[in-house]
């Protein structure tokens, strides 16, 4: 299985999971602009993108699916603008912004992107972010200011109303201009920075309740439920969309166990964990690594690995593993602590390595050094969230 098909099936997974089969049919019903992403997948990918909005950027549902929301982004979208996106993703709350976004023809347009999280019921996670994009209206101007006529109807007509000129203290922001429409008369410079009116704002927050009470709906029948308000204080084990986020950009299959829990569960498993053990996400989160083992499974190893966690030591075990369809490997398991800002042990991350995959990689790292890099990247992940999430309460 390749890797984009790997990760084609854990974005059906991640529907498949926590709502029923008619989720999408539903979704496809509503006639407005929004995206659906996980976090808890490596890139945080669009899952699910409306009919309205991918006729309004011209793209093919294939074309997104899979893909991070800055394929919308251009040249002249707003760097800062992104940073307080992505800072709402850390802190898992909403945001209202103004937004410019392109096409897929390159043509930049201004939108009011309001994203809110969905949380799962159960636990307090956040499963998705909805995203969606209301484009701001043009509004019609005398003495001068920009007129739309009433022959210019679609995309084009869509929106560049309420503008002012934005100065930024170090320079007029260099933006390009665009066409409104197919008249030279109709062109407007994008750096001027449009205002979404209050109605669009309603509007935004009224499509996104909507995209919530389907969402809800149909978390009910499998009993999985998400609300759009945190349900439940996240426990011990919790890991936020932010670490989520940056634990999904190393490729290495691991897994992080909390040894502060009963049982020592697995909290987090990586996109090649599953990949290579076949099991879901939902499947595997909450469990002990022992979940892997088997028939074969050599009993001296497990208490192995239990007492390194005891002993807060870092240890590599051979053992033979297990996959979901029974088939089992040899595993080269590499297990470390990790320890947050403070110095204290959050998590044990164990880095897997199927034995048969044992060679040098095209970097010429040997399988030791792949799985001594995992732990350290996993480190700094964890530091640097850690160190963040305490200035932020400072």
């Amino acid at each position: 299985m390749s890797n984009m098909d790997s990760k084609l099936r854990l974005i059906q997974q991640s529907f498949n999971s926590r709502y029923s089969e008619w989720v999408r049919e539903a979704l496809d019903e509503l006639s407005d602009n929004f995206t659906i992403t996980d976090p808890s997948i490596s890139g945080h990918p669009l899952v699910f993108a409306s009919r309205s909005l991918l006729k309004m950027l011209s793209y093919s549902r294939e074309e997104v699916i899979g893909q991070n929301g800055n394929i919308f982004q251009g040249p002249k979208t707003n760097r800062r603008t992104v940073m307080e996106i992505r800072e709402a993703i850390r802190e898992e709350r909403g945001i209202q912004v103004n937004l410019v976004n392109y096409r897929k023809d390159g043509t930049p347009f201004w939108m009011l992107f309001h994203m809110s999280p969905v949380f799962g019921k159960e636990d307090g996670r956040v499963i998705h972010f909805v995203a969606v994009q209301v484009p701001i209206t043009r509004r019609q101007r005398g003495n001068g200011g920009v007129r739309l006529s009433e022959e210019a109807s679609g995309l084009n007509e869509i929106m560049f109303g309420s503008c002012r000129k934005e100065v930024d203290t170090n320079s007029v922001l260099e933006l390009g201009r665009v066409l409104s429409s197919d008249s030279s008369s109709n062109v407007l410079d994008i750096e001027e920075t449009c205002e979404a009116s209050d109605f669009e704002k309603r509007r935004a927050a009224n499509v996104f309740n909507s995209i919530l009470t389907v969402l809800t709906h149909y978390s009910e029948s499998t009993g999985r439920l998400v609300c759009g308000k945190r349900c439940s204080v996240p426990g011990v084990g919790y890991i936020s969309s932010s670490l989520n986020i940056s634990l999904g950009r190393i490729k290495q299959s691991f897994v992080l166990i909390d040894p502060h829990l009963p049982g020592l569960p697995i909290v987090y498993a990586s996109d090649a964990f599953l990949k290579l053990t076949g099991y879901d996400r939902h499947e595997i989160l909450g469990l002990n690594f022992a979940v892997l083992n088997g028939a074969d499974t050599n009993t001296s190893s497990e208490y192995q690995i239990q007492e390194i966690i005891q002993n807060e030591q870092a240890c590599t075990v051979r053992i033979v593993c297990y996959r979901k369809d029974k088939s089992s490997f040899w595993n080269s398991l590499h297990l470390s602590p990790v320890r947050n800002a403070s110095g204290k042990i959050a998590y044990f991350v164990g880095v897997q390595m199927e034995e048969e995959c044992k060679n040098m990689d095209r970097h010429g790292l040997s399988p030791e050094m792949r799985q001594l890099s995992t732990v350290g990247a996993v480190k700094v992940a964890v530091r640097s969230l850690s160190m963040a999430a305490g200035s932020s309460k400072s």
